[in-house]
């Protein structure tokens, strides 16, 4: 700081110095910062109440220039329905003075303050009904205190300056009681400890306004809300209540009455780009106004509306409805309420009489169009007479839709009386000397239980809030034009959840005068044997139908994924039900069965005439040089063979699973044995022949009919093997069709069956290298050749059955195993006894021992 400006600030502080202590030398006196509220409506009495509400519903907007004190508001706009709030609230307080029940001898007084619907004004009024206006003197000894001007105070109507009163007033403890703020936050009492409410909380509403959504099957819907804690308060819980319910918000916009009108332009494009049906409008009647004008300047009509209670049931709003675009809204309501002698009060206005004439002045002229002559120059077209009739006056003032809210001021001021009531110990007289503290009435209001002379039973839960009840109603609009607020059900959050939603069997009118529920999806419902599918990108309710997949089905709508059908079942072609699964095995029914059954049945025959002409011809020489003996137990134990084939018909059972594989192994063992025998015989017989041989005697018939049964001894045994360790046993196949089960047989121990297999083959084996090595022996009839033949068709046929047996699906295996069977026996029976039957049938010159030895000439 420089030195030459020193004078001049030490002359500021030698001012400053003088006036502090003149200051402290005079009376200290504690005054109000700005102008003074003053009540535009007041009465006095023993005990005084608070009333904030807004007569005016705006104001004129004046640019401060701040060089000056601004000027106070200039309020504008009047607002009948806020003047029916401060009507219902005198009415309920001469009713408690006039009362002898209640507070005997005590009269209730009133302040009743405008806050032309600014948050600022309802901050200084409900500080000027805390401070009072005037100035108070004191010492300096003495703090700068007074006693509270209000036990409690009524109001206020809207959720925003609620949360700022509650804010202000709070601390202090003052009861703040309010017949329309709806908003959740307000149940929070970290924050509004003194905070109460006459009407249910939003929680509440918005939830029950998500269940109706979710009632009509709307689950694609639009929303619109006031930009202020009342309407994105609302909004929140109805867009958390809504995705818990599978509801989706296309769309969720905001505004406040006051925006501009490219804001408002914006919203209303945004509804006309929309794809949805159904709006949830979460909004004040105030606001209401403004977009009912907006949405009219376009004529959007054909939208389902679903509405709050601040204006679902305001015949105002109804009434500036001229394109009908609300026509068939529904939504929730404060229940119907009736206060007996409230009407008549409402309409006894005599504003000359009025100790509050101004504010009765300027109603009384509103109401009437006319103006009171104040100056005798002044021209008036329609003057006042003070004593006009309201009888055939119809505006919002006259019209009582809003009775509800008005019965919720009128038990808010009789929630304190009977907190006083109790405080002040009252009987027939009330205890005048008991101190009264706003703490002290708040917990009292707490704790008050009564019936209102309707019925109506009053209390509050530990956040201030009432019971939550609401009715449904539909807006139907008769014939002349008026709109009809129809109950169509109620709403009841003290009930369990399943019964909360209680709609009546009425008819409703919707958008449009449709008799039939509008819908209002993102896409269809996926019909039961679909599933959903949710699109990229997009909420998840909109989504894609997807059929089911084979064995897979869904058999209810909507549903997420479709199931797998249990292992016995299939789905069936509409994918809505699992079936059971056709069981499928070789049946004697099928032609497959019957053409096979057949195939044995004469293989057995065949077998069984062969046998008959060997038998008949037993004595000749070519039965008995090719032993008969072993001939008679190869036609049975192929007889045995082609028997054996019919246990792989039927259905599979535990039986005939360990029967069909042993059988046909011990039979084709014993089948085989008999040829072995007979190639080894053939080639004994030859070589017995040599000069010094005595191969016979080492294979006599003692000694053939042991090596059959020995051989077929070891297959027994494998067999008994094979059946004690793991048997084979009846099984379901799932996994060859997906829509069939194969019903067959498990080899138990694969082992086993291949064991019993390769004996098999191993004795084929044997017996096609013996008939080789005797297939050039000296013979007319050389039997070995027929055994080399047989067995080539026997091992080729069960070589190739290998890989058929494994490749064939289902049935088909066992069928390739019959044939397999067949095939092998009818290739023995074929070659080893045809050649011989046909020489006995045919050229029986031929069957004598010379030509059977090969000793008979060629010519």
């Amino acid at each position: 700081m420089s030195t030459q400006r020193w004078p001049e600030h030490g002359c500021a502080l030698l001012q400053l110095l003088l006036l502090v202590s003149f200051s402290l030398s005079e009376e200290s006196l504690c005054r109000q910062r700005g102008d003074p509220e003053i009540p535009q409506l007041s009465k006095d009495g023993d005990i005084m109440l608070g009333g904030i509400f807004y007569f005016h519903s705006s104001w004129k907007n004046i640019e401060n220039t701040y060089t000056q004190k601004p000027l106070p508001l200039e309020c504008i706009s009047l607002n009948f329905r806020e003047f029916q709030f401060a009507q219902a609230m005198r009415f309920a307080i001469e009713e408690i003075n006039n009362s002898t029940d209640l507070l005997p001898g005590i009269s209730l007084g009133y302040h009743i303050y405008d806050t032309c619907g600014s948050i600022v004004r309802s901050i200084k009024v409900a500080l000027a009904l805390n401070n009072g206006n005037d100035n108070v003197s004191t010492t300096s000894e003495e703090p700068c205190t007074r006693p509270i001007q209000v036990q409690a105070i009524v109001g206020e109507t809207s959720s925003s300056p609620s949360t700022a009163i509650a804010t202000v007033i709070g601390p202090f403890h003052i009861p703040l009681i309010s017949h329309f703020a709806t908003c959740a936050c307000l149940s929070d009492k970290s924050k509004y400890q003194s905070f109460l409410r006459t009407i249910p909380s939003d929680y509440y509403q918005s939830r029950a306004l998500a269940q109706l959504v979710k009632h009509f099957g709307w689950t694609w819907v639009g929303a619109i809300c006031t930009n202020d804690d009342y309407g994105n308060n609302g909004m929140a819980i109805f867009t958390e209540t809504a995705e818990q319910l599978g509801i989706c918000l296309e769309y969720s916009v905001s505004f406040f009455r006051t925006d501009s009108t490219e804001k408002l332009e914006k919203i209303i494009n945004i509804i006309k780009a929309s794809t949805s049906k159904v709006i949830v409008a979460f909004v004040s009647h105030l606001d209401m106004d403004v977009l009912i004008h907006e949405l009219s300047n376009h004529n959007l009509t054909g939208y389902q509306w679903v509405g709050s209670e601040s204006w679902i049931f305001d015949s105002q709003i109804a009434a500036m409805d001229k394109n009908h675009i609300l026509d068939g809204a529904i939504g929730l309501s404060i229940p119907k309420a009736h206060v007996s002698g409230l009407k008549e009060f409402m309409l006894d206005v005599k504003p000359l009489n009025s100790s509050n004439n101004d504010l009765f002045i300027e109603f009384y002229e509103a109401l009437f169009s006319c103006k009171f002559k104040k100056l005798q120059s002044e021209k008036i077209q329609t003057e006042c007479t003070g004593h006009e009739d309201l009888t055939g006056v119809e505006n919002s003032f006259t019209e009582m839709s809003l009775m509800p809210i008005l019965n919720n001021v009128y038990i808010g001021v009789y929630a304190v009386a009977h907190a006083l009531h109790n405080i002040l110990k009252c009987n027939k007289t009330c205890n005048t000397n008991v101190q009264l503290y706003p703490f002290t009435i708040l917990q009292h209001i707490f704790k008050i239980r009564f019936k209102t002379k309707g019925g109506l039973e009053v209390y509050f839960n530990e956040y201030g809030d009432p019971a939550a009840k609401y009715e449904i109603i539909n807006w139907q609009p008769r014939d002349n034009g008026i709109m009809d607020f129809v109950t169509v059900g109620l709403y009841d959050a003290s009930l369990p959840a399943d019964k909360q939603l209680n709609l009546q069997n009425k008819t409703f009118v919707w958008t449009q005068k449709l008799n039939q529920v509008p819908v209002s999806v993102c896409s269809e419902k996926c019909p039961p044997g679909t599933r959903k599918v949710l699109q990229k990108g997009k909420p998840v309710c909109c989504h894609d139908c997807l059929r089911c997949a084979e064995g897979e089905m869904s058999n209810f709508t909507d549903s997420v994924t479709c199931v797998r059908c249990p292992p016995e079942s299939w789905s069936n072609d509409r994918r809505n039900t699992c079936v059971i699964k056709e069981a499928v095995f070789l049946s004697y029914e099928e032609i497959m069965g019957v053409l096979l059954t057949a195939a044995a049945l004469f293989g057995t025959c065949m077998t069984s005439a062969v046998a008959l002409i060997f038998f008949r011809n037993r004595k000749t020489p070519l039965v008995r040089a090719n032993n008969s003996e072993l001939s008679f137990l190869l036609l049975f134990s192929l007889t045995l063979c082609f028997l054996c084939s019919l246990t792989f018909i039927g259905r599979p059972t535990e039986w005939s699973c360990m029967l069909r594989h042993t059988t046909f192994g011990i039979t084709f063992v014993l089948c085989i044995s008999c040829v072995l025998g007979k190639t080894m015989v053939v080639l004994m017989a030859f070589k017995a022949t040599l000069p010094g041989s005595n191969v016979m005697k080492l294979f006599g018939p003692t000694q053939q009919r042991l090596s059959v049964l020995g051989f077929t001894l070891i297959q027994v045994i494998i067999c008994i093997l094979w059946l004690t360790i793991s048997p084979p046993f009846p099984s379901k196949n799932f996994k060859e069709f997906k829509d069939k089960i194969i019903l067959e047989c498990a080899l138990g121990s694969a082992v086993g069956f291949w064991s019993v297999l390769g004996y098999i083959g191993l004795l084929a084996m044997l017996c096609f290298i013996f008939a080789f090595l005797a297939r050039k022996l000296p013979d007319n009839f050389n039997e070995a050749k027929f055994i080399t033949f047989s067995m080539l068709i026997f091992c080729a046929v069960w070589i190739t059955f290998i890989p058929a047996y494994v490749s064939s699906p289902g049935k088909f295996s066992v069928a390739v195993e019959i044939f397999a069977i067949l095939a092998s026996s009818f290739g023995l029976l074929i070659c080893i006894f045809i050649p011989k039957c046909y020489i006995m049938l045919l050229k029986p010159e031929k069957n004598t021992k010379k030509n059977v030895m090969g000793k008979v000439s060629q010519k």
